[in-house]
């Protein structure tokens, strides 16, 4: 089935949060007396905000209203830094990919699993770029679970065999593959490698080589 549709992941495929999300976890951890590095950060790429404050607290249990704390405390931080975001923070090549895409009228789509992804793509002044937007206020189960795909290929009136997802994290090429779409991954094999494809970075993205090989 011919490819109608491109997804974006946003963090690591658009733009690069990763190091704001990175401090500002950090910058909780160390006032909580929580054990946080940026080996541990990694663990975090592409999930939910929730989940991500389960890995660094790794195994402790605590009640609801304290996990509702800590993560509004990180949120606070983070929503803090991404103040400082201009259209100079997309990733090379990335905006020039959206429109190709739009060019070659396939639709096009953000699913990204931050409930702040809409500040961030105002940020960028792109959000007239894409004909649907989702976060993660749109599903309740959260990447790796295939929902949130599945409900942008339904908002775009498509297929999920119809779409090719750009990944840069395991829990994200886990989802698309779950949803049945052709997983583009962008990084590292280590993290990405599982994808139907992988690209070393955004910029070295061939939107002919996608559509070849998901055909």
């Amino acid at each position: 089935m011919s490819i109608k549709a491109i997804i974006f992941d946003l963090d690591g495929v658009i733009t690069d949060t990763a190091e704001f999300h990175y401090q500002s976890w950090q910058r909780m951890a160390d006032e909580e007396g929580l054990d946080f590095s940026r080996e541990k950060n990694e663990q975090l790429r592409g999930v939910s905000r929730r989940r991500s404050l389960e890995i660094i607290l790794d195994g402790q249990e605590l009640p609801e209203e304290e996990m509702q704390r800590l993560m509004d405390k990180k949120n606070g931080y983070y929503q803090e830094k991404l103040k400082q975001m201009t259209t100079e923070d997309m990733l090379p090549g990335a905006e020039e990919l959206i429109l190709e895409v739009k060019n070659r009228n396939l639709k096009t789509a953000v699913a990204s699993a931050s409930r702040n992804a809409r500040t961030v793509i105002s940020a960028l002044e792109i959000g007239d770029l894409f004909d649907t937007i989702s976060d993660g206020h749109s599903v309740e189960n959260p990447k790796p679970a295939p929902d949130l795909f599945l409900h942008t290929a339904e908002k775009l009136n498509v297929e999920p065999e119809e779409c090719a997802v750009l990944e840069d994290a395991e829990a994200g090429i886990d989802a698309a593959l779950a949803a049945d779409m052709f997983a583009v991954g962008i990084g590292p094999a280590e993290r990405v490698g599982h994808g139907d494809l992988v690209f070393a970075s955004t910029a070295d993205v061939k939107l002919d080589v996608i559509l070849e090989e998901a055909d």
